[in-house]
């Protein structure tokens, strides 16, 4: 591979570090800014919602700019961003700062998958994505506990000082190994986002997507509080259980691929029902450290692995109901992923704030996954009968 294309995975790294790790970090911004825990994870929220509407628009308007200086101006943005949340002196001001920080997440990953395939032959182009995108795994497994255990010791602001820097490292990178030639690819017009927002079956697979993998943010937001608070694990284990929890979801998210291969249908009818049943299991289990730690496993290993799945499902149905806008499908289907992470965390928060409360947030997280459920079975069902009367035709 080329060097450049390591550049572009240490920025996926980063990016992917300052999306999670405050996962890990929410009791310790709630004591210092003197906020209640809903209002802390309201900035996984905001950050998600930053990334789902910030990148087409923002995608959209930089289409013209040069590719190289607009990554470099993304990742000047996103060292912005984590300087101004380690600077935060309110948590008003904080949720700015991840603001700035998800516009240049949205963008990066669009615009950089399309440089990595450029920098490749034709037939290593999946090879090169895929080595970009393994940032943002490794992230998940090193960067969030890594990181977890850096604002717990020396304060989450330092967190965010360790991200702005290697913000730094890889905008040097990319500065110097990225090429100035790098070919622009057409904008999706607004007339081709629009109609794949008019395809019923599409939006019921966005649907599908929002609820399933957000349903597991309705608990990971309030991961660190739960096991600290419910189970009796001290601060410094959560980062070593991030580790487990990381781990798994890089599993989860290789084993989906393969798993979603042949029927993606019927794979996330699997996935979501064992996903749903997990998290609801996790409402019990929480108590003690022991089967926390064996259903946290299973739960990281389940809520990546319909990742794939729901990809190639989009793709699938974007061919058949709205033919030459499969990109555009794929890059909607990424911010229903986003948007559903904001709805997670935002409906966690509510349910710690009620009557409810932190215990109450797993079971919570089932009825979303459990609902994606039902219109993945609806939507096959719709398979089935369009495929019927093709047969009959």
């Amino acid at each position: 591979m080329p060097l450049a294309i390591f550049a572009l995975t240490i920025a996926a790294y980063a990016i992917g570090t300052t999306e999670f790790v405050i996962v890990g970090l929410l009791p310790t911004v709630a004591t210092d800014l003197d906020i209640t825990l809903p209002l802390a994870g309201l900035i996984v929220s905001v950050y998600a919602l930053g990334v789902t509407f910030g990148a087409p628009i923002l995608t959209a308007l930089t289409s013209r700019i040069e590719r190289k200086p607009l990554l470099l101006g993304l990742m000047a943005l996103f060292i912005v961003g984590n300087t101004g949340a380690a600077l935060s002196p309110s948590y008003e001001m904080l949720l700015v700062a991840r603001v700035f920080s998800a516009f240049a997440h949205g963008v990066f990953f669009s615009v950089g998958s399309t440089i990595a395939a450029d920098l490749v032959p034709e037939n290593r182009r999946a090879s090169a994505i895929a080595m970009m995108f393994m940032g943002l795994t490794v992230a998940i497994v090193t960067g969030v506990p890594i990181g977890t255990h850096i604002g717990q010791i020396f304060g989450w602001r330092t967190t965010f000082w360790a991200v702005a820097a290697l913000g730094v490292i890889a905008f040097a990178g990319i500065a110097a190994l990225l090429p100035k030639s790098l070919s622009r690819a057409t904008p999706a017009s607004l007339v081709d986002q629009l109609r794949v927002l008019s395809s019923g079956r599409l939006l019921i697979v966005f649907a599908m997507t929002a609820l399933g993998y957000g349903g597991t943010f309705v608990a990971f937001t309030y991961l660190a509080p739960i096991l600290q608070e419910i189970t009796g694990f001290s601060p410094e284990s959560v980062s070593l259980i991030l580790v487990l929890y990381g781990v798994a979801i890089a599993i989860g998210n290789i084993s989906g691929g393969r798993i979603a291969n042949t029927n993606p249908v019927k794979a996330l009818i699997g996935l979501f029902l064992l996903q749903a049943l997990v998290l609801f299991a996790f409402s019990f289990t929480a108590a003690s450290p022991v089967p926390t730690l064996v259903t946290l496993a299973a739960l990281g290993f389940l809520s990546f692995a319909n990742v794939p799945g729901l990809q190639l499902y989009v793709v699938q149905l974007a061919k058949e109901h709205r033919p030459g806008t499969i990109d555009v499908a794929s890059a909607l289907n990424i911010a229903a992923f986003n948007l559903g992470i904001a709805l997670g965390a935002w409906l966690g928060g509510k349910v710690v704030d009620s009557a409810l409360g932190l215990a109450a947030t797993p079971w919570v997280g089932a009825v979303l996954v459990s609902l994606a459920l039902l219109l993945t079975l609806w939507s096959g069902a719709l398979d089935r009968r369009s495929t019927g009367a093709l047969q009959a035709a």
